[in-house]
C-alpha cells in the first residue's frame, strides 16, 4: 500500500492554506498545510522533534508568493498527524514516512529542520533513495553537540506527564528555555503547539512516547549512519545554522562539508537551533535565495 493524498473540502481560503492528509503504508494519516499553485515547484517542510507544521507558517506563505508549492507536513506523533499504536518514533519510520509523502508531491525540494532534517539525511541517502529535488538542512548535520541535543530532549520531558495549568505557565518554561527569544505577548501561537485535554491541563500537542517509550526517536544518536546517508546524496544541498545554536557546532559545520564539499552553507546570526522562529525572514531568505540558484 503506498500512500494516499486527499484534499480537506472547504480547508482553503484565499488568505489561509489548503488542508492535506496523507495516508501512509501503515494505515497512519498525517496532516499537512498547503501554500501556493500545486503547479509550482514543490517544497515539503517537515518540523523538529516535538513542534509541528505551524513552525513553518510564515516561511511556507513567502514560499508560496516566491512561485512555489508549499506542503508544511506534521510528522508523525506531533500536530493533527497519527500517533503510532505501536510507539514507532525511530528515525527508519520518520524517513518511510517523507519518502512516501515526497513521491505523492513529485521531486520536492526537502527542507528539514533538527527531526525533520534528519528523516531527510536517511531518506534521501538510503535506499530506497527519496526522489529530491534538493534539501535544505536546518541547523542539523550527521554530527551533532549531544550535550545540545540532550538540552532539547530535557526540556520536552519536562512537564511530560503533568503539563501545564494556563498557557501563561507554558510560556514561561519556553521564555526559561529559550532566554534569548523575547517572550511572547500573544499566546496564540504557542496554544497550536498544546493541547487541553479532560483535566483541565495544557500539554502539548506530540505523543509522549517520542521521547520515552521503548521505540522512541533515535536517529541523532547514529553519526555514522548519518554521514554515509549524506555522502551519498546526489542532489544539491544546503545546510542553514544559527549560528547561537549548541546542537550545531563549526566542527559540524566542517565535517559536513567534507561530506557535501559542494554544498551551500549560510550561518544566520542572531539564531539558535529554532532557526526559523529565531530570524524567519533572514532564514527565509537564504532559502529562496538558494531555490533561485537552482533555477
Amino acid at each position: 500500500m503506498t500512500s494516499s493524498l486527499v484534499r480537506a473540502a472547504g480547508s482553503s481560503s484565499k488568505s489561509g492554506p489548503e488542508r492535506l492528509t496523507f495516508q501512509i503504508k501503515e494505515g497512519l494519516v498525517l496532516t499537512a498545510d498547503a501554500y501556493g499553485d500545486p503547479a509550482n515547484r514543490p517544497v515539503l517542510l517537515a518540523h523538529g522533534g516535538g513542534q509541528t507544521r505551524h513552525a513553518w507558517g510564515g516561511t511556507a506563505r513567502t514560499l508560496a508568493e516566491h512561485g512555489c508549492y508549499a506542503v508544511s507536513l506534521d510528522l508523525r506523533g506531533h500536530g493533527d498527524s497519527d500517533w503510532s499504536p505501536a510507539g514507532d518514533y525511530q528515525i527508519d519510520y520518520f524517513a518511510d514516512d517523507v519518502r512516501q509523502v515526497a513521491a505523492e508531491l513529485g521531486r520536492p525540494v526537502m527542507v528539514g529542520a533538527s527531526l525533520g532534517g534528519l528523516s531527510a539525511m536517511v531518506a534521501g541517502g538510503e535506499e530506497p533513495k527519496a526522489d529530491f529535488a534538493a534539501v535544505v538542512l536546518v541547523d542539523i548535520a550527521p554530527h551533532i553537540e549531544i550535550k545540545g541535543s540532550e538540552r532539547v530532549l530535557d526540556f520536552m520531558r519536562d512537564k511530560l506527564d503533568e503539563g501545564f495549568a494556563t498557557l501563561e505557565e507554558a510560556a514561561d518554561a519556553v521564555a526559561a528555555y529559550l532566554p534569548e527569544r523575547p517572550r511572547p505577548t500573544d499566546l496564540k501561537g504557542l496554544e497550536k503547539n498544546l493541547r487541553r485535554r479532560d483535566d483541565g491541563r495544557w500539554r502539548w500537542h506530540w505523543d509522549p512516547k517520542f521521547v520515552s517509550g521503548d521505540r522512541k526517536v533515535d536517529g541523532a544518536r547514529k553519526p555514522d549512519r548519518l554521514a554515509a546517508a549524506v555522502k551519498n546524496i546526489t542532489c544539491p544541498m544546503l545546510l542553514v545554522r544559527g549560528r547561537m545554536s549548541d546542537v550545531i557546532s563549526e566542527n559540524s559545520v566542517r565535517k559536513f562539508l567534507e561530506l557535501q564539499p559542494t554544498a551551500r552553507f549560510v550561518d544566520i546570526a542572531r539564531a539558535g537551533h529554532m532557526v526559523a522562529g529565531d530570524a524567519n525572514d533572514v532564514f527565509t531568505e537564504a532559502v529562496t535565495t538558494f531555490l533561485d540558484e537552482l533555477r
